[in-house]
């Protein structure tokens, strides 16, 4: 499970559609037959470990959201650091920013989250309120800014927003 959420982005679909369904109903054949040859041991370990595997995969679907950002900078933050601090700076007051993760199926859209390197940590107080809204550096209204650490910030734009297109609700047509 640790690894789909860390790889990809679509990896808790996998695993509720394909995974965790099968690695069930292997236990419940297992169960099953532990039954019918009448082994209460076999029985009670097979079902201590369906109900561990329901457990665990329970809490991390639900912290999927706040544990894929923190592990992903974990084990590659110095290879998305490096690529974002090779580009030039930018000349519009914007923040440079490289692509992170995103998501998205053919017809609701696609959402996007950016990696934003903020050299003074103005977004600090962004990411500590919660709250959307339209901060220095970044050209759109955003409804989310999440620190990664000092300076270094996850910034989730409106699905089909992107960095430097124009749309309605970006903020650069007002």
């Amino acid at each position: 499970m640790l690894s789909l959420m860390v790889y990809s982005s679509y990896g808790d679909l996998l695993y509720i559609l394909v995974i965790a369904p099968l690695v069930c109903l292997i236990c419940l054949v297992l169960l099953a037959t532990a039954a019918i040859r009448k082994r209460s041991r076999q029985c009670l370990s097979t079902l201590l470990t369906l109900v561990a595997f329901l457990a665990v995969s329970g809490a991390l679907l639900k912290n999927e959201g706040a544990l894929r950002p923190s592990i992903r900078w974990l084990l590659w933050s110095h290879r998305f650091k490096a690529e974002l601090m090779a580009q030039e700076n930018p000349s519009n007051a914007e923040l440079k920013h490289i692509e992170w993760d995103g998501w998205g199926f053919p017809g609701a859209g696609d959402t996007t989250v950016y990696l934003v390197f903020d050299p003074t940590d103005s977004l600090a107080v962004a990411a500590k309120s919660h709250q959307p809204g339209k901060f220095h550096g970044i050209p759109c209204n955003v409804p989310r800014v999440s620190r990664l650490e000092s300076r270094w910030y996850a910034v989730l734009f409106y699905t089909d927003e992107r960095w430097g297109e124009q749309h309605w609700n970006c903020g650069m047509n007002d």
